[in-house]
């Protein structure tokens, strides 16, 4: 796939083959290196942030009008929609080890992440073009989210490759922190749109679609893509049995286990938003302002908290993430706040939630994985983390609907303790690479 040669045209010596995979991950600018207010991060984390911006900004359109377009627009049934939505949530699941075993094997993970972010550029209008078919729907959503599901892991991977080990939280943080920016975006767009044209879904998809090729366009252009004959003499194509053998490196399990365990004891955003629309007794047209205003939350801080994890070490800001999600449980099942006070207080302490984990806990991961395999043990250990938090959502609308939301929040608030401190034991760096630049 072409892309633009920015060093070529800087007329810069690079530190590497911007596309080679090495063990430093060395990318294409020099570490230390001051830019003002901006943080130092490779022009690849740029544009993977800015092409995940934009393909946000697309798909929380359609997100955020679905279930109007499906329910009220095409008069769907509930239990059609039901389906729709939980192919929507779960289908990304199980193609993502594939998408980071095929980047890995064919050492092209821009290629392949490339490959994810098209099927979804492409579903925007396919959605638009199947009328009121709901299966003919519900295939055409499995295959976005499927797109979803191919790209994560070789996206990770890139940005990985092109950004020191000590360095990788901030690059992390900097695409989190833009990602972010377009889950805020889009229902606005979205709303926008349909506040000046009422009923005018077809333009909101016409739209999405729009810019989704110029997200699509980003990681095309401006990503240098990877020379297979670069990889080192002697280097394994990746399989199945690379990612078997994963598991057993004991830094890597350790992150995973750490990453189930915290997945198990975190309760959803659907389910913490419900709680805090019924505490406050919020209108229905402002439920989605809970998921704007989070998002906003996170892209102001996502920045600044991969920046102190590189500076003071991942593991205590990681920690830091999850006693704010605990301390948002304890606002929202045992507080006696209330009204908008209290709903700027779970917003923000979900946004900080987000900002120093998302990111800080890939970083962590990517810092412990071998170039080779890096896309395959990132989509393994982002599938075994969604897979616990689906359970822990089924788990805790179990608990809401037998007990309440207050007995249900309480006891997430203490597993997540439990949980917590076996996790910071499991995180601790190992002796022999204790230093901040080990990834922890």
């Amino acid at each position: 796939m072409y892309s633009i040669d920015w060093d070529k045209i800087f007329s810069r010596k690079p530190s590497g083959d911007p596309g080679s995979i090495s063990p430093g991950g060395q990318g294409s600018h020099v570490p230390g290196k001051k830019r003002g207010w901006l943080p130092v991060v490779s022009r690849t984390v740029w544009a993977l942030g800015v092409t995940s911006l934009l393909t946000d900004v697309s798909s929380e359109m359609i997100a955020s009008i679905l279930p109007m377009y499906l329910v009220l627009q095409l008069g769907m049934s509930p239990l059609a929609f039901g389906v729709v939505d939980g192919i929507y949530q779960g289908a990304a699941a199980l193609v993502r080890v594939a998408g980071g075993v095929l980047s890995d094997r064919w050492r092209r993970p821009k290629e392949v992440a490339a490959a994810g972010y098209g099927l979804s550029a492409a579903c925007r209008l396919l959605i638009l073009a199947a009328g009121s078919a709901w299966g003919t729907i519900a295939a055409i959503v499995a295959v976005d989210r499927i797109g979803k599901g191919i790209r994560t892991a070789p996206r990770d991977a890139l940005i990985s490759q092109s950004t020191p080990k000590a360095e990788l939280a901030t690059a992390f943080g900097v695409h989190r922190a833009l990602d972010a920016a377009g889950a805020m975006l889009g229902p606005v767009v979205a709303f926008v749109l349909l506040a000046t044209m009422p009923g005018a879904f077809d333009l909101v998809f016409i739209s999405s679609f729009g810019v989704a090729i110029m997200g699509l366009a980003a990681i095309a252009l401006f990503v240098p893509g990877t020379n297979p004959a670069t990889a080192p003499a002697g280097t394994q194509a990746a399989s199945l049995t690379t990612v078997l053998r994963l598991l057993g490196e004991t830094h890597f399990r350790r992150l995973l286990v750490a990453g189930t365990l915290l997945g198990l004891a975190t309760i959803s955003d659907s389910f913490l938003f419900l709680s805090l629309q019924k505490r406050i007794a919020s209108g229905v047209t402002a439920f989605p302002l809970f998921y704007v205003a989070t998002s906003l939350v996170t892209s102001m801080f996502a920045v600044s908290c991969g920046r102190l994890a590189d500076r003071i070490g991942r593991r205590p800001v990681l920690i830091g993430g999850y006693v704010s999600l605990a301390a948002l449980y304890v606002t929202l099942g045992l507080s006696g706040l209330g009204g908008w006070p209290l709903a700027a207080a779970v917003v923000g302490l979900l946004g900080i939630y987000y900002a120093a984990t998302d990111g800080v806990l890939t970083a962590m991961v990517a810092a412990v994985l071998p170039a080779s395999s890096c896309g395959s043990g990132l989509a393994v250990f982002a599938t075994a983390t969604n897979i616990a938090r689906l359970l822990a959502s089924v788990a805790f609308g179990y608990l809401w609907s037998r007990a309440g939301t207050g007995p249900a929040t309480f006891t997430y608030l203490t597993v997540l303790v439990l949980v917590l401190a076996v996790s910071a034991i499991l995180l601790q760096p190992p002796p022999s690479n204790a230093n901040r630049s080990s990834g922890t």
